[in-house]
């Protein structure tokens, strides 16, 4: 009995730890964490605002179109332009474009009905926008964004006084669907945790990320690493962007949106599942052992955790039935506190990412599906299976 016992101990402990170091790092996060409201208290620059084009790639987005154009008008902003490329739509995206264009001539839009094999689809249409945009700042965005109307104000503050080559935000994620309470919680836990914040004050270098739901560029930046251009078969454009600010000397900086920038990003838990494992592929640089492995983390984490401790009050039973009621004690103290620090650290990161507190419930189903997908995206690389999106499939080379 008394190996039962250390049997379930060890791992509960062990539990335990990992969420006391998980909850001491939110805190921290928490405490100094990088948000692009501090752009509000930054006074406006003598020579005035720098002018900014605003470029939006879009395929059939008549889901969310609307709200996007509808917030990007409403920018407290003196100089600035919107430019939508509409890749190929076949949806009333157009329709809705050219009516807040008529309405709006800081808006305007041209079309593409061709994109060439050795391109992404959203980097050519990306390419497209910059060729024709004229301000001093690029920013691109997409299509399922919508802008708080002091955002870009806010966003090119922090960046000229960071002297950021390349200025990004972790957007917030809209949770209105179930499918977005169960899944993408787990889904942005675990790109942070691949990708970690750098506090704003600090200066060690950090591996380079960038959010293509929001991405500043200095001009002068963009067409020093090539711009889209230099990636053009990437699918996930944004950290092959950061890759190359950083490997040219620039500086990468990643703010947190704080509710300013906001994201629809799928309507659907199949549209979610694929989207995420689109995204998890190039994060792990198309490498079938890296997506492997932080799969079977988010898994064992989420799915493997409960489990052991549905078995560890099983062995509580079991050992106060036979009386090692001094064992009983020692494990159901350890499987508390492992259980109620995992709650708080939840609440926690639930909490700044404006998710409802009774999606934790859903953690551990969230981590089978993003854990899945992952496995899925390993398993597609391997086997040379096509990914889809933005309208074409693209078979993509594994790596070592």
């Amino acid at each position: 009995m008394e190996l039962l016992a250390w049997i379930f101990l060890v791992p509960l402990a062990l539990v335990a730890v990992y969420w006391t170091i998980v909850w001491i790092r939110v805190e921290r996060i928490v405490r100094d964490r990088p948000t692009v409201r501090a752009g509000l208290a930054i006074d406006a620059p003598k020579e005035g605002w720098p002018a900014v084009s605003i470029v939006i790639p879009a395929h059939n987005e008549e889901r969310v179109i609307d709200a996007c154009c509808t917030s990007l008008r409403k920018q407290n902003y003196p100089s600035y332009e919107v430019i939508f490329v509409l890749d190929r739509c076949t949806d009333r995206t157009r329709e809705i474009v050219a009516r807040h264009a008529a309405e709006d001539e800081r808006i305007r839009f041209i079309e593409i009905d061709h994109c060439p094999d050795d391109w992404a689809g959203k980097c050519n249409a990306a390419r497209h926008g910059a060729e024709v945009a004229t301000g001093e700042w690029l920013l691109f965005t997409d299509a399922d964004t919508e802008f708080d109307p002091d955002l870009i104000r806010a966003a090119v503050a922090i960046a000229r006084e960071q002297k950021a080559s390349l200025f990004s935000l972790l957007s917030s994620l809209t949770y209105d669907e179930k499918h977005e309470r169960i899944a993408q919680p787990v889904a942005g836990m675990t790109l942070v945790r691949m990708y970690p914040f750098q506090r704003s004050r600090s200066k060690k270098p950090v591996r380079p990320f960038a959010n293509g739901q929001f991405m500043l560029f200095d001009r002068t930046w963009y067409e020093r690493v090539g711009g889209h251009a230099a990636v053009k078969d990437d699918l996930l454009e944004d950290l092959a962007l950061a890759r190359l600010v950083q490997r040219r000397g620039g500086r990468a900086v990643t703010y947190l949106a704080d509710q300013m920038l906001r994201c629809s990003m799928y309507d659907s838990m199949d549209a979610l599942r694929n989207g995420w494992k689109r995204i998890f592929i190039e994060a792990c640089r198309r490498k079938p052992a890296r997506l492997k492995q932080n799969a079977w983390r988010v898994i064992g984490g989420g799915v493997g955790v409960p489990v052991l401790q549905g078995f560890a009050l099983l062995a509580v039973v079991l050992l106060a039935w036979v009386g090692e009621f001094a064992w009983v004690g020692v494990l159901l103290i350890t499987f508390s506190a492992g259980l109620i620090v995992q709650t708080i650290a939840l609440t926690r990161i639930y909490r700044l990412s404006g998710v409802p507190f009774s999606a934790i419930a859903h953690y551990p189903r969230g981590c089978w599906i993003i854990g899945r997908a992952m496995l899925e995206g390993a398993h597609d690389l391997e086997a040379r299976r096509p990914i889809r999106w933005g309208g074409r499939e693209y078979i993509l080379e594994p790596r070592r």
